[in-house]
């Protein structure tokens, strides 16, 4: 079956030997309320926050797998409850980078590019644990400082879907980053 061209649509075959499949055709404008640009704009930042995430969250599954001394047994637990949050949460802003009409970042090398945060590049055998929560404090606190960037640009546009989310994730990193520093004090 096949579409007939006219003055102001392209012919949309869809099926027999010249079909197209379903995701070529053409999809409509996305038109929920907020400027193409602002799209754009929320959508970079979210990918940067997500670069971030991203990082922390493998910084902390590293850590986890890693950490010795006397908190063992306690800083095993909690950063295997961060990471598993972590990993979650950093689908949902994937999810929403794809509702604004973006691909999410999905490569070491996006990732990196978008950081603002250190990777760990190994640790030693004598690696502290206190340097361990030491990163991970400044490693939500970079996490905090990215989402209040976007979550200005979100708000100014009028995006509250993503003004809710990374409302959400500000408080969890923030509750995180508290409860790290606590064990350093």
């Amino acid at each position: 079956m096949s579409k007939k061209k006219n003055a102001n649509k392209p012919v949309v075959i869809i099926d027999g030997p010249d079909a197209l499949p379903v995701a070529a055709a053409s999809a409509p404008h996305i038109d929920i309320g907020i400027k193409d640009g602002d799209r754009k704009k929320i959508s970079d930042g979210l990918a940067r926050y997500m670069a971030d995430a991203f990082t922390l969250y493998l910084k902390t599954h590293n850590f986890h797998w890693n950490v010795t001394g006397s908190m063992f047994n306690s800083l095993h637990t909690m950063f295997e409850t961060q990471y598993t949050e972590q990993w979650a949460a950093l689908d949902e802003v994937a999810e929403r980078i794809r509702a604004l009409g973006y691909n999410a970042p999905g490569s070491y090398s996006e990732f990196v590019a978008l950081t603002s945060i250190p990777e760990e590049q190994g640790l030693s055998d004598s690696a502290d644990w206190r340097e361990m929560v030491r990163q991970l404090v400044s490693g939500n606190e970079a996490v905090c400082r990215t989402a209040r960037k976007v979550l200005g640009t979100a708000d100014d546009a009028g995006d509250d879907p993503t003004v809710d989310l990374l409302t959400q994730r500000l408080q969890t990193h923030e509750k995180y980053a508290w409860m790290l520093r606590s064990l350093l004090q």
